[in-house]
């Protein structure tokens, strides 16, 4: 029974378990095949030496020819077959890592370099452990075992000695590799992925770095986790070498053990030279294991990587919408594919507690609040309050620790993610911009947008002009990240995007983050104008503009601590009436300077 990271990882390929048997299977009749040409061919060289007529070895003759074209033709299909099965188990892997890495809280272990480690590096140890280690390590076991069985055919004496090398070679060698690399090879992963994230850090922190004189302490860091990198990577070279090295030792010993048993006088000279090179093909067959033994070792620590983030991620087939009754497809349509704008829908968070650390204060303390359909609603407050955690719930990238979240009367965390995206989704905090056009970064969100549509979206965000004097117009590149574009121009850009998607509750955090005074108000209206009678929901430090919003919520420490309307919070003691008068100030002091 196979315990630990390899259950997990082996269930996501359960799919394709016919597949995999079928690779073991021909890698099984590949190695036979191999075994079989090669004492075939050994019987006829010694019995043509004694020149028989050619009747006796016509049959051995066709034989060999038939052997050597038959494991290449199985080779090349178990190659085809154990791919295919394995790429679409890494397919299916990465899918559900991919999920559990967009659902987790951002820690520190959850940099985009590390990330990227466990996406590519980790995932590639799923792929050895189909195709370095169970496939072939299947196929050597059953090719040892066939082989002691038809050399007990001829001397069972000779078989004995013969399964007592093959138990060595594939029990004892592979035992001894997986202790003697294990340890080691359990620090490589962890280690990989530190390193790549160091790496990540260095280019593109580099400029920060340099600002605060860290680049020093930072490059020294990351040399150091490289050093140690290396160093368990020789070690790991030199345990191979060893074992390697007895293989052959063990190989050669057990070929002279059988030629002595053979040549007692039971078997005659023509089979003993069959039983002693096919016992040196067997033994190095067999041999396979230990080099299965010493994948599956150096691929453990990545294993359990992938297989703690499997057991995070929700089957993916889970939020794959059911089909239409007659057959035709998704009974849910997928962003852009509808005519028209979903209907503004009603949002709950009912007694909404969330913790990023057990024991920390909450980020949202037991929150109560109906958002009716069709309202224009601003979420203000200090730093740290719980505004983005707050959108995060609420769109259900973050799921509550107590409480529930419903949309349109559902659960949220009952709702397939294409429902989910479609009923609420919008403008998040430090939005990504792609390393792609203008275009593309925008089709995003609607891949089947028109021009008109992209015109519209980009006219809102207050991007359209920018766009239209570029020589290459929607097929401007903005580089990576947005390098290529000022802050204005990527907040513009993420906010058409989000305009584009139209969600029934469009959700904008600090959409006017980067603009100008002037600016922001004229996006800001903008954006609520052309959004009339459809339910918005802002983030925002900013409290100029707020005049037009149905309601307004104050939140601190987690908790709604004032609500109501513009006109109604500036005349009430509290934070919003402070900010509103040091806003206005700092407003007007700014309008001065600059006239």
């Amino acid at each position: 029974m196979i315990a630990g990271p390899e259950r997990t990882v082996l269930a996501v390929a359960r799919p394709y378990l016919g597949r995999i048997v079928g690779a073991g299977l021909l890698a099984a009749a590949t190695e036979l095949a191999a075994l079989a040409l090669m004492a075939t061919a050994v019987w006829l060289l010694i019995t043509a030496a004694g020149r028989p007529p050619l009747d006796a070895i016509t049959v051995a003759i066709v034989a060999v020819r038939a052997l050597a074209i038959s494991r290449g033709v199985l080779r090349y299909t178990e190659r085809l077959a154990g791919h295919d099965a394995t790429l679409r188990v890494v397919t299916a892997v990465r899918s559900r890592i991919f999920t559990a890495l967009a659902a987790r809280r951002t820690s520190a272990v959850d940099r985009s370099g590390d990330a990227l480690s466990r996406l590519v590096s980790d995932v590639e140890a799923v792929q050895d452990l189909l195709l370095r280690v169970l496939v072939p390590g299947a196929a050597a076991a059953t090719v040892a075992v066939l082989a002691v069985a038809a050399a007990a055919t001829v001397d069972p004496v000779t078989a004995l000695v013969l399964a007592g090398g093959l138990a060595v070679a594939g029990c004892g060698l592979p035992v001894a590799a997986t202790l003697l690399t294990r340890r080691t090879a359990d620090r490589v992963a962890p280690l990989r992925g530190a390193l790549a994230a160091d790496s990540t850090d260095l280019i593109y922190g580099a400029a920060d770095l340099a600002a605060f004189g860290a680049t020093t302490s930072a490059l020294k860091r990351t040399t150091s986790r490289a050093r140690d990198l290396a160093r368990l990577e020789r070690r790991l070279a030199a345990t191979g070498w060893a074992v390697d090295g007895a293989g052959v030792l063990v190989a050669g010993l057990t070929v002279a053990a059988v030629t002595v048993a053979a040549s007692r006088g039971a078997v005659d000279g023509v089979l003993i030279g069959v039983l002693a090179v096919g016992s040196l093909a067997a033994v190095e067959m067999g041999l396979a294991l230990v080099a299965s033994a010493r994948q599956w070792a150096l691929s453990r620590g990545a294993l359990r990587r992938v297989a703690d983030l499997l057991a995070e991620a929700a089957d993916p087939a889970a939020d794959l919408p059911e089909p239409a009754a007659d057959g035709s497809g998704s009974g849910i349509d997928p962003p852009g594919l509808t005519a028209g704008r979903p209907d503004p829908v009603p949002a709950e968070l009912d007694d909404v507690t969330v913790r990023y650390r057990p024991g920390a204060p909450p980020a949202l303390d037991r929150l109560r609040w109906l958002l009716p359909p069709g309202q224009h609603v601003a979420v203000v407050g200090p730093s740290g309050a719980g505004k983005s955690t707050l959108l995060a719930v609420l769109t259900g990238a973050l799921a509550p620790d107590l409480g529930r979240v419903t949309v349109d009367g559902a659960d949220l965390v009952d709702l397939p993610a294409e429902r989910r995206h479609r009923l609420v989704g919008g403008l998040f905090a430090e939005a990504y911009v792609f390393n792609a056009t203008v275009r593309d970064n925008l089709l995003l969100a609607r891949p089947t947008a028109t021009d008109d549509d992209l015109a519209t979206a980009a006219a809102t965000a207050g991007l359209l002009d920018w766009v239209r004097e570029q020589p290459d117009g929607w097929r401007t590149s903005v580089g990576a990240t947005g390098s290529q574009l000022s802050g204005g121009q990527r907040q513009r850009l993420a906010l058409a995007r989000a305009l584009l998607a139209d969600p029934a509750v469009l959700v904008l955090d600090e959409p006017t983050e980067g603009l100008d005074p002037a600016s922001a108000d004229a996006v800001l209206a903008t954006v609520l104008a052309a959004n009339g009678g459809r339910t918005v929901v802002v983030v925002t430090h900013r409290l100029t503009g707020l005049e037009s919003m149905d309601e307004i919520l104050v939140l601190d420490a987690g908790r709604i601590v004032q609500r109501g309307d513009h006109a109604e919070l500036i005349e009430r003691p509290g934070w919003y009436q402070e900010q509103w008068i040091m806003q206005r100030a700092a407003e007007q002091g700014y309008l001065t300077a600059i006239s």
